[in-house]
């Protein structure tokens, strides 16, 4: 089963001699429970292609399904609702609100959507990721690489259909990232996620499924 279909995708910024065709004609299909690599030198259309999918982007021409769930059927408020219930963000630079702590991070996305959280999958996650200690701390005291596992139990807290990770070593140190890669590709395994990351990196491609290798806003054949 798929769990993302992107059809004659197009995504272009600007008009005339200035338009830049940042996605130009992609189809791919995306199975429930993989782990897909998405890779390509700067500027092939990586991240356009990962806000596509994930709702941020509207294109251009073409379809993007995600869960069964066509996204430009969506009005605004509902596409919103959908990427916070169906849709995991983890971003290089984390993204975690300084103010709050970890346990309040993580559970943000569920606050924002009125639902209670699962103590049992809260616990199952924090303690996977190696954060039971550390839920009362705030994010500036956490490694880089604590921050980013924090980053990942928010994006899986509300069990979303997709996992979309852009460059989510990229800050970090080669341990570390192989760390939080490894753990994003443990989430495939252990909760049957359907993960799509994008990384510059061969080596963590490799713990891909499957590798789709973008250029100049094409998929490379």
């Amino acid at each position: 089963m798929d769990m993302v279909t992107v059809c004659g995708l197009k995504k272009y910024f600007g008009t005339g001699i200035r338009q830049v065709k940042a996605v130009d004609g992609i189809d791919i299909s995306i199975e429930k429970g993989t782990f897909t690599a998405v890779v390509g030198a700067s500027g092939s259309g990586k991240t356009t292609l990962l806000n596509l999918i994930g709702g941020l982007y509207q294109p251009t021409e073409g379809t993007v399904t995600v869960d069964g769930t066509e996204l430009s059927t969506l009005r605004e408020e509902e596409l919103t609702v959908f990427r916070r219930r169906r849709i995991g963000f983890v971003f290089q630079d984390c993204r975690l609100i300084p103010e709050l702590t970890v346990r309040e991070n993580i559970l943000l996305p569920l606050a924002l959507d009125g639902s209670r959280p699962n103590p049992a999958l809260f616990d199952r996650l924090t303690g996977l990721l190696g954060l039971e200690s550390r839920l009362d701390c705030f994010p500036h005291m956490l490694s880089g690489g604590g921050q980013q596992y924090a980053a990942i139990a928010r994006a899986l807290m509300t069990r979303p259909a997709i996992i979309l990770a852009d460059e989510p070593t990229g800050s970090l140190d080669a341990k570390t990232g192989q760390n939080v890669a490894g753990l994003l590709k443990m989430t495939v395994d252990v909760f049957h996620q359907t993960l799509i990351m994008i990384t510059h990196n061969p080596e963590l491609a490799q713990l891909a499924d499957h590798v789709v290798c973008l250029q100049n806003g094409r998929v490379a054949k």
